[in-house]
């Protein structure tokens, strides 16, 4: 069982792999999971886009169908993900642990929301884990479609074509870069957790102030 489950998140990690033998279907998959249903807080958004650049920029894919229709997949993915907050509501803070669902993951990210208000639909995007369970968090707090619908719009764009573009950017500077592509992902993957680990040091930091 338990190793099964490893080679599984090995094989969900090897985004290299991933992009080489899913190609354009499974980048648009993984896309949607990540940001529309909750078993998918796990997936490497992050490494996967700005690997999918790189590759794009060696001519492996199309740039503009990756921008594209990623991009659209981040959007209807926020979308899902707030049609299932607004018809769960609060009672899937009740949600119990499993393996593919974690409460403490829906909490960070209702924290999140609590700091940010909306802007957290923009922002998250940015923020792996939180980015999944955002727009479920919106949902329950039944923000204003309107409002939500725009932010998920700038916000998926925004992290597709930046992630997207700095991957080919650096496939156009760098010569077989992705021959190296496995720094790449380490890399971004660093960087990526960065913005997580500043929000859960700045909530520790808050709590203890406040005792």
């Amino acid at each position: 069982m338990i190793e099964s489950l490893l080679n599984l998140l090995h094989q969900v990690y090897d985004v290299e792999g991933i992009i080489r033998w899913g190609g354009m279907a499974m980048l648009i998959g993984i896309v949607f999971a990540e940001t529309g249903l909750l078993i998918g807080f796990f997936l490497p958004g992050d490494s996967l886009l700005v690997t999918a650049g790189v590759f794009a920029a060696a001519g492996h894919l199309d740039i503009w169908t990756l921008l594209t229709a990623v991009s659209a997949a981040a959007v209807i993915g926020d979308q899902v993900g707030y049609y299932i907050g607004a018809r769960t509501g609060p009672r899937i803070f009740a949600r119990e642990d499993s393996l593919l669902f974690k409460r403490a993951h829906l909490m960070r990210a209702h924290a999140f929301y609590e700091r940010h208000g909306g802007k957290t639909i923009i922002l998250a995007r940015f923020v792996p884990i939180v980015r999944t369970f955002a727009p479920v968090v919106a949902g329950v707090a039944e923000m204003e479609y309107r409002k939500f619908v725009t932010y998920n719009v700038v916000g998926g764009i925004l992290w597709v074509w930046s992630m997207a573009l700095l991957g080919y950017s650096l496939g156009r500077v760098i010569p077989d870069i992705d021959r190296q592509i496995h720094i790449v992902i380490g890399v971004v993957i660093v960087l990526s957790l960065l913005p997580g680990a500043f929000e859960i040091w700045r909530a520790r930091r808050e709590s203890a102030a406040g005792r």
